[in-house]
């Protein structure tokens, strides 16, 4: 019977728009499946324009006001600088050999594409300088000459040249004598972390040897080092898709059942790719994770769908009809997932970082694609795959297989959601709920090593930062800027007494803080007292300035007379006017970065931040440049679940007709937050940037599972004469068996990439992908369905919801069934209840 006059025997209930639009699509599937085909070659025209990289200022917060000092001085602490520690392990630096390779190193870095040449410094630049009085002033000259010393005499006096400069002996050569650092800083619109990675690196094995070790840190290389192992993700991304592909199809059996999903999740991708390709918007490597969280909502979809179907198709057994049915049935609880599913994700567009911005249009996008491919394309598919051969053993009547399996697994877990025994999962449900709270107060916003939390603790990256750190004041700088408050080249701010003195009583602030003080601080003043004690004969006493004009002024004369002023450009600007106060921390762990900001702004709070003539800026570096990151997190992170959380209650609440359903969604929804936020604590994955939007993204599975299940046992409470019992234990055991199927091929799937990858980030993540999973499922089977009957909601019995519509199968009685199809030996439950 054509599917136009079946709709007209359908009764009331079936009348309506979905029904009529389920109908339709399949009058026209044909040309439906065309309209699919052509937009997906379009998206897919747009595949070549994706690219993954990392573009360094769009991971920064637009509004933070530490950005904004960064970005007016982006000279001072320089994030995106590369720190080379060359170490003699026979020795200490002074011969030639050592030398040589500081000499030959420093050169061949300056040819690397994109560096900053001005930033460059090391013991074998001109910025490197050592001063000494003479018969005609103050002689300012770099330590290591137009060669690299080569006799005893020669490494003799430069080693004299080197301890006669303070600043260098503090941060260019260890204090053990052993090391010595290069640093160059590069400019971003140059900057390709890929070549500067692979041309560094190359560096460093070349001038490595048995005598010498040589370590190479910094943002470009973190980076670099995510460049270099995204092509072993993109080899365990394959081996998890093969894992669930190849899960999908021992499960379901059939050619329909294992290619749905698949062709489904397919198309989506190619859709929110194809975007990102046509709008020439890059995506952040370590976000890579997140388009398997997505196949993972799709692959829901997909299943709940399939499962669906096959029950409809067990009962009529016509193929097309079943389809056209199912769609009819799954549309708006599907819609309803995807919709609140979509606005959470949209939600994380409201943190200013571009990155983020980007990242949540390309993932919404990516998710509101589930509508067109989860509810109608997948009844297109489905009505054209060939048709099961074990519906008995997939709807489980024959009380035999995997199916079977978990229709009694699910069955026994339905038990603890009603009746006596409810009383006790309440409590134990309401305990671990108490201790998931507690445990996700105590996560850690930001780092929580030293280092980088992307790579492992014994990484090539890591290690380096430990080995600079324990020879070095270290990596992590924290900038307090001292700013002009206008432009006067005719008075040269930086170099007035004012500054100067504010300078040193900064410095001598943070230093006696007993809470966080820095290892090391640098200021331009400290070139200048060095200036004013050797022009005062070099008398150690002259160390200390007269603050007096005519003294501070004589000093800066001193040190910077016939030198060029780019040799002081990581203090100063060219033309004198801005300068910094650098302070060096042991660590970017946040307590380390809490601590330094904290005692930073109480030296400001004392120095004062407004002057006549310039005014201190609190701050840059990398320490200011991470607090402002973790500060959107730990600001926007509750603002997105709030959002969340008004967006699922609104919708559920219409869509239910009861503010009743809106919260027993919600407090699964939440549980589920908190569940994982105590997850991430105890697996030591702190609260970032990155982690924040996969946390997120998480929290939406539950959502879906939650609606789903919701809009069955509504289905069932009518089904089954109003019994909450029956109609908690048949939605588990139909709906639930969707359920727990995909959280169990997600973990299967997603488990090897903490054995498999070199990234401890994405390890982390497929670990919490696994916890997200098994979270989710446990709370859509066992608190939703107990809520429910602890709530008893009225709005169950309903006839006029949006969702929920019992479904009268007996209407379909009449069809005409699929050639070949047989019951078997199965007999199914009285019509209706497999709605």
């Amino acid at each position: 019977m054509a599917a136009a006059d079946q709709g007209k025997n359908l009764g009331p209930g079936l009348e309506s728009m979905r029904f009529r639009v389920a109908a339709w699509v399949m009058r026209h599937r044909a040309a439906m499946a065309l309209i699919f085909l052509l937009v997906t070659v379009g998206f897919a025209v747009g595949l070549p324009g994706l690219t993954i990289k990392t573009v360094f200022s769009d991971l920064l917060p637009a509004d933070d006001p530490f950005v904004q000092v960064y970005k007016d001085h982006n000279n001072f602490g320089n994030p995106l600088t590369v720190t080379v520690m060359i170490k003699n392990t026979q020795g200490d630096i002074y011969n030639h050999d050592t030398l040589s390779k500081v000499w030959q190193f420093t050169r061949d870095i300056d040819l690397v594409e994109g560096i900053n040449h001005d930033s460059l410094i090391s013991i074998a630049t001109e910025k490197a300088r050592y001063a000494e009085a003479t018969p005609y002033g103050v002689d300012m000259r770099p330590i290591m000459e137009d060669s690299v010393p080569t006799d005893p005499a020669e490494i003799k006096d430069f080693r004299r040249r080197v301890e006669q400069s303070p600043n260098v002996r503090t941060f260019y050569v260890s204090g053990d004598e052993s090391a010595t650092l290069i640093t160059a800083a590069f400019l971003e619109n140059l900057l390709d972390y890929g070549v500067v990675f692979r041309e560094v690196q190359a560096l460093a094995d070349q001038y490595r040897d048995e005598h010498h070790e040589i370590h190479v840190v910094g943002q470009p290389i973190l980076t670099g080092w995510v460049y270099k192992l995204q092509q072993q993700t993109y080899t365990i991304f394959a081996i998890t898709l093969g894992a669930l592909a190849l899960a999908l199809a021992l499960y379901m059996r059939n050619v329909a059942g294992t290619l749905t999903p698949i062709i489904c999740s397919s198309v989506a991708a190619i859709w929110g790719f194809g975007l990102v390709g046509w709008l020439k918007s890059p995506i952040e490597p370590l976000l890579m994770i997140v388009p398997l969280l997505l196949i993972a909502r799709s692959f829901s979809h997909c299943v709940q769908f399939s499962e669906r179907f096959y029950e409809i198709y067990a009962e009529i057994g016509n193929k097309q009809k079943a389809a056209e049915v199912t769609m009819a049935a799954m549309m708006a609880p599907s819609i309803l997932g995807v919709i609140t599913d979509a606005l959470g994700i949209f939600f994380i567009a409201i943190a200013p970082i571009p990155a983020m911005e980007r990242f949540a249009l390309f993932c919404g996008f990516w998710a509101l694609c589930i509508v067109p491919t989860g509810v109608f394309l997948i009844a297109i598919v489905l009505s054209y795959l060939p048709s099961p051969r074990n519906i008995e053993r997939i709807v489980a009547e024959d009380n035999t297989g995997f199916h079977a399996v978990q229709k009694r697994v699910l069955g026994r877990i339905a038990k603890l959601c009603f009746g006596p025994t409810a009383r006790i999962t309440t409590v134990v449900v309401v305990v671990v709920g108490a201790g998931a709270v507690y445990l996700a107060s105590q996560i850690k916003i930001g780092n929580p090593v030293e280092g980088s939390n992307l790579l492992w603790e014994d990484s090539e990256f890591n290690t380096g930062i430990r080995a600079i750190n324990a020879h070095f004041p270290g990596v992590n700088t924290l900038e307090l800027i001292l700013e002009a408050k206008t432009r006067d080249i005719n008075n040269r701010i930086a170099r007035t007494p004012e500054v100067v003195q504010a300078s040193l009583q900064l410095q001598a602030l943070v230093e006696a803080d007993e809470t966080m003080p820095p290892r090391a601080t640098l200021s331009f003043a400290d070139y200048m007292m060095e200036g004013n004690r050797l022009f005062s004969g070099g008398d150690p006493k002259w160390y200390p300035l007269d603050m007096s004009a005519r003294a501070v002024a004589a000093a800066s004369n001193a040190i910077t007379f016939g030198t060029n002023p780019v040799n002081f450009s990581h203090i100063t600007d060219f033309e004198f006017q801005n300068s910094t106060v650098s302070l060096w921390y042991k660590d970017n762990k946040q307590e380390t970065v809490d601590a330094a900001l904290a005692s930073a702004q109480r030296a400001v709070d004392i120095v004062g931040a407004e002057h006549e003539n310039f005014r201190v800026r609190l701050a840059s570096g990398n320490i200011a440049l991470q607090q402002a990151m973790n500060l959107v997190v730990n600001r926007y992170h509750w603002l997105i679940l709030g959002l969340l959380n008004c967006a699922i209650f609104f919708i559920c609440w219409y869509a239910y007709r009861s503010i009743a359903a809106a919260i027993i969604v919600l407090i699964p929804v939440n549980l589920s937050n908190f569940l994982l936020t105590a997850t991430m604590h105890v697996m030591g994955i702190g609260l970032d940037i990155n982690s924040v939007m996969v946390a997120v993204l998480g929290v939406g599975v539950g959502i879906d599972y939650g609606i789903y299940l919701l809009s069955r046992i509504c289905e069932e409470y009518t089904a089954q004469g109003h019994d909450w019992g029956k109609a908690i234990t048949e939605s588990l055991t139909t709906t639930g068996k969707a359920i727990l199927f995909t959280a169990t091929i997600m973990l299967i799937g997603i488990l090897p990439w903490y054995v498999l990858s070199d990234l401890k980030f994405m390890a982390d993540m497929g670990l919490l992908l696994v916890a997200i999973m098994l979270i989710n499922m446990v709370l859509a089977l066992v608190v939703l369905p107990l809520l429910i009957w602890l709530m008893k909601p009225r709005f169950a019995a309903r006839d006029d919801l949006m969702v929920g519509e019992s479904i009268d199968l007996s209407q379909f009685k009449d069809v005409e069934k699929d050639p070949g199809f047989t019951r078997g030996q199965a007999a199914m439950s009285p019509a209706g209840a497999p709605a």
